[in-house]
């Protein structure tokens, strides 16, 4: 009986591991042992010689509900086609997607942040239960970018992650459109601002084909902050997903075969995840997402990936680091590009070199190319001048800490995050306008029973509340297009999108379903919001929010089974990064 091949290479060079805790090793007794396990393998393929070759899990997912991930199952062919070019045998596998841009403002997105860690655990048992090797995880929408990373994290396994790309802008009128034109067109619609033809048209055309939104929303953030943390290829989260056909982009299918070259050079030189995700490289992170004026989601995500890499980042070092960050990028959806138009110019390195070069982020630490950061940007060309993509350090397009800002006050005792992006604004302060969820404030919004000055408090949406943090994209998106976003301001336990820009501050903590304060605000009462000393105030007097606070009781949870309600029980607090685990 011949057991396994010979000549293999990939055996001679070490690269199997411990897969052959299912295979078997040719010539033990373990090999006998694992017959059945072979047997049942053959049945799908598996032949003498792939028993020999690495193991390599692809984590793809995919649907066809949504751009986003709607092309993931090709890339994924292509990593499959990759790995047994270089030698080794892929594992392919699935996993959910809940998409935020569809399921916003309904039930069912209360299952997107909660898909994170599902996500993460279905990529963590299919990885151990096979014993794999090494992982490449694939990733679309933005829950599934960070949640490619994690189990990586978590048990500290060689492997690397890659975005499948962004969404090609969509136009009208001469402008680009991204999903939250469609988003902002409801309240602009719904105002008597734009006809029925402009709201279709807008509808029809914001989303041209496969891929992640297009604007520095969550998903383009988040492949923007993990190639900064070194655990993609450099230059990968800006290569668009497809071609003007709504064919897989030359870069991208680069991406694929770039990708499974290097990640087999980490399989090689025994380089794992906790190697790279050092908390400088969370630094490292944390200033692109400041510098590119990305979305306040990324402080979730990047808490809960350092979580799981067991390194201690805290949501203060977002303050910390935004002291010497300026806003660089000129990004929907408060800006005017889109992340094709960063790729254009040289797409993420360009921005490290430049951050490099002013001594902003650490040129020390690790990627997956095996090299570090300094010597992957050794080559990348400075900005260009007379572009407008990217401001120039010495002429930012805000100062720094004028964009992510975590704030702290009587409102919230343990943090709440605000995006400034830019914005000169230094006060606010206006009564407060209570709801219990975030269907009563969209409502309230389109019957204009908002008023300038106000301050919309949504309050029941936090990862336990929600349950799932919804994001509040709905409401803050019909502000913007009724054209009250410089005028009103919304805060909230839940989360906003990548896509909201105006007066929003999320991630109140502690959460109302545990009783924090956002819990005791009653209609009218007065509220501050303070970007000179960083504060989140309710204007009232402690022993009025003692008394409140005596009064209270906490509601039962809203789900009593199934995932939510699993969820609602184990999640932390949002200033901890909602992580379940």
């Amino acid at each position: 009986m011949k057991n396994g091949c010979e000549d293999c290479s990939c055996q001679e060079s070490g690269l199997k591991k411990r897969s052959y805790l299912l295979t078997g090793k040719p010539g033990t007794n373990e090999w006998i042992k694992r017959s059945p396990a072979r047997a049942m393998m053959r049945a799908v393929g598996f032949t003498d010689k792939d028993f020999e070759k690495p193991l390599v899990t692809v984590a793809c997912p995919y649907t066809n509900i949504t751009p986003c991930n709607k092309h993931i199952d090709a890339l994924g062919k292509i990593v499959v086609e990759e790995v047994e070019k270089v030698g080794g045998k892929s594992i392919i596998f699935g996993t959910p997607v809940v998409t935020d841009g569809e399921t916003m403002g309904m039930e069912g997105m209360k299952y997107s942040l909660v898909s994170r860690e599902l996500i993460a655990d279905c990529i963590e048992m299919m990885h151990e239960a096979y014993a794999a090797d090494c992982a490449l995880t694939l990733a679309g929408c933005d829950k599934t970018i960070p949640a490619a990373l994690i189990p990586l994290a978590r048990n500290n396994s060689i492997g690397l992650t890659l975005y499948g790309g962004s969404i090609l802008p969509g136009h009208y009128k001469g402008k680009d459109l991204t999903i939250v034109s469609t988003f902002e067109a409801v309240g602009a619609y719904s105002a008597g601002k734009i006809s029925e033809k402009d709201f279709h048209e807008i509808e029809c055309k914001s989303c041209p084909g496969n891929g992640a939104c297009g604007g520095m929303y969550t998903a383009n953030t988040m492949a923007s902050a993990i190639e900064a943390l070194g655990m993609s290829l450099p230059g990968s989260a800006s290569h668009p997903a497809v071609d003007k056909k709504n064919q897989i982009s030359k870069e991208k299918r680069k991406d694929c075969e770039d990708s499974v070259k290097a990640l087999f050079n980490l399989l090689e030189k025994s380089i794992r995840a906790r190697d790279i995700m050092t908390k400088k490289a969370f630094e490292n992170a944390i200033t692109v997402v400041q510098a590119l004026g990305g979305s306040t989601n990324a402080v979730l995500h990047l808490l809960s990936l350092a979580h799981e890499a067991e390194i201690d980042l805290t949501i203060d070092d977002f303050n910390r680091i935004a002291k010497r960050v300026p806003l660089l990028g000129n990004f929907k959806p408060s800006g005017e590009y889109v992340m094709n138009d960063l790729n254009n110019i040289g797409g993420v390195p360009i921005v490290m070199k430049m951050l490099l070069d002013a001594g902003l982020i650490h040129g020390d630490c690790l990627t997956v190319t095996g090299k570090t950061v300094a010597e992957n940007l050794k080559s990348t060309p400075k900005l260009l001048k007379n572009q407008k993509v990217i401001a120039s350090l010495e002429k930012p397009l805000a100062p720094p800490e004028h964009h992510i800002v975590v704030l702290r006050g009587s409102l919230a005792p343990e943090g709440a995050v605000m995006k400034l992006s830019g914005k000169e604004m230094r006060e606010f302060h206006g009564p407060a306008r209570v709801f219990e969820c975030e269907e009563d404030a969209l409502n309230a919004i389109l019957q204009s029973r908002i008023q300038k000055n106000d301050v919309i408090v949504i309050r029941f949406e936090g990862p336990k509340g929600g349950p799932g943090m919804r994001e509040m994209l709905s409401p803050s998106a019909a502000l913007m297009g009724a054209g009250l976003g410089r005028d009103v301001a919304l805060i909230t336990d839940g989360r906003f999108s990548g896509g909201t820009h105006g007066i929003m501050i999320a991630h109140i903590t502690p959460e109302a379903q545990v009783g924090g304060p956002i819990a005791l605000v009653e209609e009218g009462d007065m509220i501050s919001i303070n970007l000179n000393t960083k504060t989140l105030d309710l204007k009232i007097s402690d022993s009025a929010l003692q008394k409140r606070k005596s009064r209270w009781k906490a509601p039962a949870l809203k789900y009593k089974r199934g995932v939510l309600a699993k969820y609602a029980q184990l999640v932390s607090s949002a200033s901890k990064g909602a992580v379940t685990s």
